[in-house]
């Protein structure tokens, strides 16, 4: 299944080409063309899948192995102090193509790339109430 107009549905195909570092009959992982670091790469399912709610659990299995191989032969190869996995999911997240797909970033010490800024919560009773509510979620 795939979407003519996605880029990576494309490079799936062969139809656009890239930087291909691992492969499966499931999943293909390249280096992305704008990375943040050298060796900055994507995993992402052949399958066609929006993001992370459309992804079928078992494919998803398949995205973190691949990621886990990748990430280690990223790290080694660049030589990088350790390694971000990022998924973003809707556009107000940051996602750009909407083809489910994990960032590989590699990260250096002094890279001098920004960590998301922490806030907190105003009381205990707020965290605990937004806890029960999102386990209410998922428990249905």
């Amino acid at each position: 299944m795939s979407n003519q107009d996605c880029i990576f549905c494309k490079i799936i195909a062969g139809e656009i080409p890239c930087f291909k570092i691992y492969e499966t009959d499931k999943v293909l992982s390249f280096l992305d063309i704008g990375p943040v670091n050298k060796g900055h790469a994507l995993v992402i399912p052949k399958q066609h899948c929006e993001n992370i709610w459309d992804l079928p659990a078992e494919l998803g299995q398949d995205i973190i192995t691949a990621a886990q191989l990748a990430g280690d032969a990223i790290v080694k190869a660049t030589g990088a102090d350790g390694l971000n996995l990022i998924m973003n999911n809707n556009e107000a997240a940051g996602q750009l193509v909407f083809h489910a797909h994990f960032h590989l970033i590699p990260r250096f010490k002094e890279d001098g790339f920004v960590h998301w800024a922490q806030s907190e919560y105003e009381s205990m009773d707020e965290a605990s109430e937004l806890a029960q509510k999102i386990e209410k979620m998922i428990m249905g």
